[in-house]
């Protein structure tokens, strides 16, 4: 296929490009480039699941960078990014240059929070009193365990970096800082004084980046700022139209995250304080008065689901509204010369001003398109949240509507089809277009490994189906029986933390292999540890079920303590359900099990990462091979070869572990 009239053959850029990165071309990364390419002339959209191995990335890189036109690619993870900008996008465009005639610019785009600011390093943080004991910056010479010593030194590390750094980007500041650190040094997109406003606007990182991004005709950025991008109707990427979401499954989620809003009492006394100094006394208390009642109702909240809003909750949100309405305008029409660097200190305040006033007005609207409900946190108290019941309308509406879209991942393709993910996108049924529904394809282009002779997946179902309380003495013999035979090489996802570190517990207990467990240390560390030891055990919840790559010996065995529905408790998802029922659908398949399925898709893809591993998915939780949707979570899995057969898989874990361990010593 040629990329246009008289251009170069698809193909050969491919070859070249693979070339480039010492890969080795996959007939499925073919099939997705030519996909991409054909949905790029006919203006329509695909979804592609690409299994790993396949080499996604220049599957869509090189026809996107083959059309003219500017092509934004949104992926989930960090890591994928750097991959892209550092890796990928280097080797691809330099390989290219010859065959297209002009070399492709490309540059990353993130959220203004990532970047250094540096008004705030150098006129210092906006103080709040509890903040104002101490100057962060001297805080590094207070004797060793000082409580603001680590803190200090961070700080006089990020003002070295600063001198050195030609992006600004957190990211590129190794070893990093904490969260506290770089909040000092950083600031959100409504705290940010304008780069017209700001005395160091022309040396300003974040407009640096947003300016290459104008210039780039390939902008990697993330879920999240493409989410806002969307959302909030203020332009923040370039103009584009290709858009490429990697990780895709990870779309609906991200979006959400962004569209939900958060009041607490602590965010709303923060709002006060900071407003406070910069308006009259009246509008102050009026703040003031409101907040208390707020953190009042907040001391009463109960954890679940608001149907309706209470009538004194209401009362106490359009107090709090009306409040921050009345501060937003009092902010915009004073000046206090006597306070220091008033214009950063009057931003922050607005920001948090505002965010008070746009949650109330929310929370009181009630509108039928949002969820309401408290959450209460064991350290930080209640919050009152509300999120959208769908995103799929807001999907359809901004995402689809104005380009092509290429949504790719190694899961879309759930229960044998692409229409459970593709609704959940705002997309109708696959091939059916209308006026209302954008036209796409699904495509899957498989994998390049041969998951029923690399592969078990085991479902033992001779266990107790799993209740929502109790330690599962039959599962963790069970799971101990298996990490044996496998000689540790195990990485166990578990559905909450507590079965995580209560099978942690019992295993280090019983055998003599390391067991690392998620929150003892830093993920990055204890992913480092279980890849260099063979025999180590790695325990954890959600972040592992999608995280971990980990090719070779080191993972033969990845466990799966029971099916991941989501809480029963869980307002959001408990809402979608209860609404697609209310439409006539199946409420449970279409969030629950579906919610399940794309985790154990990811899950069972931590075990096969290269084409030489071998390896079990033990999934201990009957329901999989016995119950009516135990089909539809299986179609979701890789097509690995299937079996209830304790014994067998016990065998097999053996042989694997002895092959592992011959191959280590000879």
């Amino acid at each position: 296929m040629s990329t246009a009239a008289g251009g170069p053959d698809l193909t050969a850029l491919l070859q070249a490009a693979v070339h480039a990165v010492k890969g080795t071309e996959r007939p499925g990364q073919v099939a997705m480039a030519e996909a991409v390419a054909q949905a790029v002339e006919d203006g329509s959209h695909r979804l592609v699941q690409a299994g790993t191995g396949t080499g996604k990335s220049l599957g869509y890189l090189v026809p996107a960078l083959a059309q003219t036109e500017r092509v934004v690619v949104a992926t989930a993870t960090l890591a994928l990014q750097r991959q892209l900008v550092e890796r990928d996008l280097p080797r691809t465009v330099e390989a290219l240059q010859p065959l297209l005639g002009r070399r492709a610019e490309f540059a990353m785009l993130k959220g203004r929070s990532n970047y250094l600011c540096l008004h705030r390093l150098h006129e210092g943080v906006p103080k709040e009193d509890e903040d104002s004991l101490f100057d962060p910056f001297e805080a590094a010479s207070q004797p060793q365990g000082g409580p603001s010593s680590k803190l200090g030194q961070d700080l006089l590390r990020i003002r070295d970096w600063s001198d050195d750094t030609e992006t600004g980007d957190r990211d590129d500041l190794r070893p990093g800082v904490s969260d506290r650190a770089w909040s000092q040094v950083s600031v959100a997109s409504r705290e940010c004084l304008g780069a017209s406003k700001c005395a160091y606007g022309a040396d300003c990182f974040a407009e640096a980046a947003r300016e290459r991004a104008k210039l780039a005709e390939v902008v990697v950025t993330n879920h999240a700022l493409l989410a806002i991008d969307a959302i909030e109707g203020a332009p923040i990427l370039p103009d584009h139209d290709l858009l490429i979401v990697d990780e895709a499954h990870e779309l609906v989620s991200r979006v959400t995250g962004v569209a939900t809003g958060e009041l607490t009492p602590g965010a709303v006394n923060r709002a006060v304080r900071r407003a406070a100094k910069l308006i009259d006394e009246k509008a102050a208390d009026q703040l003031q008065t409101a907040a208390e009642g707020f953190e009042r109702q907040m001391e009463l909240a109960l954890p679940g689901r608001l149907e309706t809003v209470p009538e004194d909750l209401a009362q106490v949100l359009m107090a709090l509204r009306d409040a921050a309405r009345t501060c937003i305008t009092a902010l915009g029409n004073t000046r206090d010369r006597s306070v220091t660097d008033e214009d950063a200190v009057r931003k922050q305040a607005l920001a948090s001003v505002e965010n008070v006033h746009t949650v109330a007005e929310r929370v009181v609207a009630a509108s039928e398109y949002d969820v309401i409900w408290y959450e209460r946190h064991d350290r930080f108290g209640a919050s009152l949240r509300v999120a959208p019941l769908s995103v799929s309308g807001l999907l359809r509406e901004k995402l689809f509507t104005e380009r092509t879209v290429i949504l790719t991942s190694a899961t879309l393709k759930l229960g044998g089809d692409f229409n459970g993910v593709g609704a959940s996108l705002g997309l109708g049924p696959e091939g059916k277009q209308s006026e209302d529904l954008p036209d796409w394809r699904g495509l899957d282009v498989g994998s390049p490994f041969d998951y029923r002779k690399q592969g078990i997946l085991y479902v033992a179902q001779h266990l107790a189906t799993p209740g929502r309380e109790g330690s599962r003495t039959d599962m963790l013999a069970e799971l101990s029986e298996l990490v044996e035979a496998a000689g540790g090489r195990t990485l166990g996802l578990f559905s909450s933390m507590r079965a995580a570190q209560l099978a942690a517990e019992e295993l280090r207990g019983r055998l003599d292999v390391p067991v690392l467990l998620q929150g003892e240390e830093t993920l990055g560390e204890l992913i480092r540890r279980f890849a260099e030891d063979d025999r180590t055990c790695l325990f954890g919840t959600l972040s592992l079920w999608q995280g971990v790559d980990v090719p070779g010996a080191g993972c033969q065995l990845v466990v799966m303590d029971r099916v991941p529905f989501p809480r029963p408790d869980d307002p959001l998802m408990a809402a979608r359900q209860k609404a697609v029922e209310e439409g006539g659908g199946n409420g449970f398949m279409a969030v629950a099990a579906t919610h399940a399925a794309l985790l154990m898709a990811q899950g069972a893809g931590r075990l096969i990462r290269a084409s030489g591993d071998r390896g079990v998915v033990a999934v201990l939780d009957p329901r999989l091979a016995k119950a009516r949707y135990g089909s539809f979570l299986r179609a979701s899995m890789p097509d690995f070869w299937y079996t209830t057969d304790r014994n067998q898989v016990r065998r097999s874990l053996a042989a694997i572990d002895e092959s592992a361990r011959k191959a280590t010593t000879g």
